[in-house]
């Protein structure tokens, strides 16, 4: 998957979900037209940018015309002419590995989140490829190409810091199982190993939900909508493709999958795919720790993690994340750390929107706050241990506790005890602490958490006033991106200046052997 910066000034404004499903409208609206009178020939539609839809007015409800489907088969096509995807909206790179596909005689076909995006006047974050092309024929296209994965056998074609996903067309499992189509299911039907090859049709109908299920064919430049996915975005409905209770048990992380389309999309669960949710929560059990923090991240971390917060309550998914903060909840959702956690959360959504950083260190210090402070009450009232002792087993229960269920890297979790110990710190700020506690690496974070408190705890308010002024009059230095160079190694301004001589002791010394740093490898993603 590739993320693509480029600018365009049809993305330049956050478009209102109205005016999104205004947009899609006029899209169906010009696709009867065209059916109903011949197409005007155009001389440059392939590689002519979509035209920059006029802004609408905001209305109460979109008005919707939908796209009449054939009888016979769902599967609908949409010409060039017929919507508005250009070329110059796709990622070069993404471009390149579907043309080379379509050059080596095999299909090459944009899907999902890509094509849903720009249909919805959004930046695509990546851009997915499927292909006729099993994952060995697609290594000797690409030198680039690495091949991954037990479960789902996908390509990635790496361009620097930016991976292209290629996926071989998915089949169905009832197919026989040969060395090139394997298939294994959980006795819960859960799906263990997925590597069944088929065709378009079927890898359409083994899609999540239907406004995932569109395609661009590179060919000739056609948009295929298999499903009747369009309709469903301007409907504003996310709808499961399948049977729901079938299609949770293969992947319960589609269930997550939901809350986060809706959530970063603005779209409300079709009634037959909630419906299942709530009872089959707890499969979220069965899924490795490992994924589910990678499905975290992607639910709190993208800029909408207030309304993805109370979807996973409403559907009592929350609670099969973060059990210990699941106990928590309150019916009426106004409790203290409740109140604490959804101005964080919103903080979040705002530091994002304003392209500022977010990191799971942060979200993770006060999703458990709540569960840390009050164990750390009880364990002081129990046995009468200082405040830091107690504090420590607090952290370390927490802690220890919630990684059972989604696994927190190590490097997260040492910055989250560093947060949390500096907010006993905080206050005591006389004397020569106050610039002790300024300049530990994470002061600023620690204060950050300091100030949210501060917003449920007026008994802060004053702490938190004085280090803002102190902030004000001192200059904040990292102790992190300071460096010193080792007295016996010399500097890089001596080892080529010409001005100043050398010594004899000097130029007799033994030059230290510099460590070999080996560089990041391609594809490799930096989280923090």
């Amino acid at each position: 998957m590739v993320r693509y910066h480029t600018a365009r000034s049809f993305f330049v404004s956050e478009i209102p979900r109205c005016t999104i499903f205004s947009h899609i409208a006029n899209l169906y609206r010009k696709v009867l037209g065209k059916e109903e009178t011949p197409a005007t020939p155009q001389t440059t539609q392939a590689n002519t940018p979509a035209a920059k839809p006029k802004r609408q007015p905001r209305a109460t409800a979109p008005q919707v015309t939908k796209v009449a489907l054939a009888a016979d088969s769902p599967r609908r096509i949409l010409t060039r002419d017929q919507h508005s995807i250009s070329r110059s909206m796709i990622s070069e790179n993404a471009l390149k590995v579907l043309y080379r596909l379509h050059k080596a005689g095999y299909q090459g076909y944009l899907v999902g989140g890509g094509v849903r995006d720009i249909l919805l006047g959004k930046i695509p974050k990546d851009f997915d490829v499927v292909t006729d092309a099993h994952p060995e024929q697609i290594r000797k296209l690409f030198n680039n190409c690495r091949l991954i994965g037990r479960r789902f056998r996908l390509a990635h074609i790496v361009f620097g810091r930016d991976i292209i996903e290629v996926a071989t067309f998915r089949g169905h499992h009832h197919q026989v199982n040969t060395s090139k189509n394997i298939a294994e299911q959980s006795e819960e039907g859960m799906l263990l190993r997925d590597n069944v090859y088929g065709t378009i049709e079927e890898d359409a109908e083994r899609r999540d939900f239907t406004v995932n299920a569109l395609y661009y064919n590179i060919k000739d430049f056609s948009l295929h909508d298999f499903h009747g996915g369009l309709n469903d975005l301007a409907a504003g409905k996310l709808e499961l493709i399948g049977d729901p209770e079938t299609r949770y048990r293969e992947d319960p992380v589609r269930m997550l999958r939901a809350i986060r389309f809706a959530a970063k999309l603005g779209l409300t669960i079709s009634e037959r795919s909630a419906e299942p949710i709530s009872r089959l929560a707890p499969l979220l059990q069965d899924i490795p720790s490992a994924r589910l923090f990678e499905e975290t991240i992607k639910l709190f971390l993208a800029g909408h993690a207030l309304s993805t917060y109370h979807l996973l309550r409403k559907f009592g998914l929350f609670q099969q994340l973060f059990p210990q903060a699941g106990k928590l909840l309150t019916p009426e959702g106004n409790s203290a750390y409740e109140r604490f956690l959804e101005k964080a959360l919103a903080g979040s959504d705002k530091r994002v929107a304003a392209d500022q950083p977010v990191t799971p260190t942060f979200f993770y210090a006060t999703l458990l706050w709540g569960v840390v402070a009050l164990r750390q009450r009880e364990i002081s009232n129990e046995s009468n241990l200082p405040f830091q002792d107690a504090m420590q087993m607090a952290m370390n229960e927490a802690i220890e506790q919630q990684i059972h269920t989604v696994a927190i890297p190590r490097r997260f979790t040492s910055d989250v005890r560093e947060i949390w110990m500096l907010q006993e710190r905080l206050p005591r700020y006389s004397g020569k602490r106050a610039e002790k506690l300024f300049a530990q690496p994470k002061f600023r974070a620690a204060f950050d958490f300091l100030e949210l408190r501060a917003q449920v705890e007026p008994r802060f308010r004053d702490i938190v006033a004085w280090w803002q002024d102190y902030q004000q009059t001192h200059e904040f230095i990292r102790p992190e991106h300071t460096h010193t160079p080792r007295p016996t190694a010399p500097t890089a301004t001596a080892a080529v200046s010409s001005e100043r001589p050398q010594s004899e002791e000097h130029a007799a010394r033994k030059r230290p052997r510099r460590r070999r740093r080996y560089p990041q490898q391609a594809g490799q993603r930096n989280h923090d």
